[in-house]
């Protein structure tokens, strides 16, 4: 396994750190159901790329950077016998263990049993011990969702996953589209009237300027966060990249984009941009 750079070292735990800072005020607006992102973009992503693994008999599911719990708790209701939940942020393991209990009884009919616990994916030694942990049994589903860019270095997690995913797993994560959000982009609109109609047409672009070397940014999830969260810009074919040297193939990829029926009366906002696609999404299994 490839040493992170130093940068890299440097920024791993005030990456971490900021989710604690924020899990409360992440939690409120994430809430137990999602926002737009998850009900429109993410979930049914997810359901395409998973339903059929998640539905097989004894499904085991492993969800890293869980959150408030959302998606461990999708990962149940959707089928799998079986989850562990884990997040390197304490605050945010509290938050998705209330989140868990307001579902009701672990183990309940139709509900998986969700375990929880801590783990740092840039920690090589929280990947051991969770192996160790869960011995001879391995993972039908890996899912990491829209937590990659948040994370300073992948190697620990590709080199984790030939040991975590069974013979017939796949690995699955969302990402915010690497040309569209993390390469820092500018949204130009542009306003103009309909010679023929008098109506006003809105031109909506993005312009790329740089999208091969872009350094660690200060960013935000929600316009008024209390702290800035760190978020790390990696080309498609370093996102794969990482992966691919791991030893697994792509199996699978989407990018999901909002359609006219998103639209928000905030002129600049996201969900207004129907041609770009606003997230990246893959599949992956071992060679």
């Amino acid at each position: 396994m490839s040493a992170p750079t130093p940068n890299e070292a440097d920024l791993r735990q005030p990456a971490l750190a900021v989710w604690t800072a924020i899990a409360s005020y992440w939690d409120a607006n994430i809430g137990a159901s999602g926002n737009k992102y998850w009900t429109r973009l993410q979930e049914p992503c997810l359901t395409r790329l998973l339903g059929t693994h998640l539905a097989r008999p004894g499904c085991r599911a492993l969800d890293l950077a869980t959150g408030n719990g959302l998606c461990a708790r999708w990962l149940a209701a959707r089928g799998a016998a079986a989850v562990v939940a884990t997040d390197g942020s304490g605050a945010m393991l509290e938050l998705a263990a209330r989140r868990v209990a307001e579902d009701g009884d672990l183990g309940v009919k139709g509900r998986a049993k969700i375990a929880l616990r801590k783990l740092d994916v840039t920690e090589p030694a929280d990947f051991d011990k969770l192996v160790d942990d869960e011995g001879s049994q391995r993972f039908d589903v890996v899912l990491v969702n829209m937590a990659l860019m948040d994370v300073a270095t992948l190697e620990p997690l590709a080199m984790a996953l030939t040991r975590l995913l069974g013979p017939d797993g796949v690995f699955v994560a969302t990402v915010l589209h690497p040309v569209f959000f993390t390469s820092g982009v500018s949204r130009n609109i542009d306003l103009r009237f309909d010679p023929a109609t008098g109506d006003l047409d809105v031109v909506r672009a993005k312009v790329v300027r740089d999208y091969l070397f872009v350094p660690p940014a200060k960013g935000v999830a929600f316009i008024d966060q209390p702290e800035r969260q760190l978020y790390f810009h990696r080309p498609i074919h370093e996102l794969l990249g990482v992966f691919f040297r791991a030893g697994l193939v792509l199996d699978a990829l989407e990018e999901p984009a909002f359609t006219a029926a998103d639209h928000e009366a905030r002129v600049e906002s996201s969900a207004n941009y129907t041609q770009l696609p606003a997230l990246l999404a893959f599949r992956m299994r071992l060679a």
